[in-house]
């Protein structure tokens, strides 16, 4: 009993520093990793966010781009940092797929913690201008007279382009190639330059190229059409059920990261993205915005994660 009034010390001046703390963050520039190259849809939510981030923190907030390894590198890198003021702009493909693919250097479920849900936006199949092809059933006819000659790119094995492209596969009985790059960027590249045929990229990705005619849209691979492109049919309404995917985004930190700081990132984030600027801009590469609280993103993690890990096993999915 002796030792209570001591303990009970300790604990408030542990709440004090805590509260001095969160109020005193950030003391620095802060950083938002990305795990793809710069173009596509992970870097466009991220520098949606970044934007108008700054100003309310008082510090500058840095995109900076860390391609690779299926967009965990930039996980990997967050999820051992120790300067308090590192974040990344997570994505389906590195949080709920490529854990179940891919032996990582972190925990998954441990390592980080998921502050703010950003929103989802739907996968596009979408192919080269001079592809003889105008719907999906004709892209199917033509990829069963000429098996393993049409190539899809994906920004990295793992992710929702490569997932979406292998249920298209499955569902439409033909055999394509799988060509990954180091983002959507690089493969949108190579896409509209006829060096791959198609892709099942994120709307953010392709949204530009599609309205000024330098790759052609064929379905959205989503339950209902998107308002940015209304003349695209779904997936099953071009004929193919059960192939859906979306990309989802949000902001994780170092699971180290004290709480009141996490709250103060939920809180400025939560602000962004309530702005009419930012949801324009955002609406505009067809995302849809969703809020969650933080206790909601963690339990939408959770079953993302075991949705991805089911389909992956039922379908045999396997890194190239």
């Amino acid at each position: 009993m002796k030792l209570l009034p001591t303990l009970m010390l300790a604990a408030c001046a542990l709440a004090c520093q805590t509260h001095v703390a969160a109020q005193d963050w950030p003391a620095k520039p802060v950083r938002i990793l990305v795990g793809s190259a710069p173009g596509g849809g992970t870097d466009a939510m991220a520098r949606a966010v970044a934007d108008r981030l700054g100003p309310l923190l008082k510090q500058p907030v840095v995109v900076e781009n860390r391609p690779g390894v299926s967009n965990t590198l930039a996980a990997d890198v967050t999820a051992k940092a120790t300067d308090g003021h590192t974040m990344v702009m997570g994505v389906s493909t590195a949080h709920a797929i490529a854990p179940h693919l891919l032996k990582l250097g972190y925990d998954n479920n441990k390592d980080l913690v998921p502050v703010v849900f950003v929103g989802a936006v739907p996968n596009v199949l979408v192919v080269n201008n001079a592809l003889p092809v105008d719907s999906v059933q004709s892209l199917i006819k033509l990829a069963k007279s000429q098996p393993g000659k049409l190539n899809y790119a994906t920004s990295g094995a793992g992710s929702t382009q490569h997932i979406a492209a292998e249920l298209f596969k499955d569902q439409a009985g033909v055999f394509i190639t799988h060509i990954p790059y180091r983002g959507s960027g690089p493969a949108l590249v190579d896409l509209v330059g006829g060096q791959v045929q198609l892709s099942f990229d994120t709307m953010p990705s392709v949204i530009g190229q599609i309205k000024n005619g330098r790759i052609k849209a064929l379905a959205v691979a989503a339950a209902r059409r998107n308002p940015q492109l209304p003349d695209v049919p779904t997936m099953a309404e071009a004929g193919l059920k059960g192939v859906e995917m979306s990309a989802w985004y949000g902001i994780y930190m170092p699971a180290s990261t004290p709480k009141a700081v996490q709250e103060r990132v939920y809180t400025e984030v939560t602000k962004v993205l309530a702005m009419p600027e930012t949801q324009t801009r955002l609406s505009a590469i067809g995302a849809d915005l969703t809020p969650m609280t933080p206790a909601q993103f963690a339990q939408f993690h959770t079953a993302e994660n075991k949705r991805y890990s089911d389909l992956i096993a039922k379908k045999n999915i396997k890194l190239d």
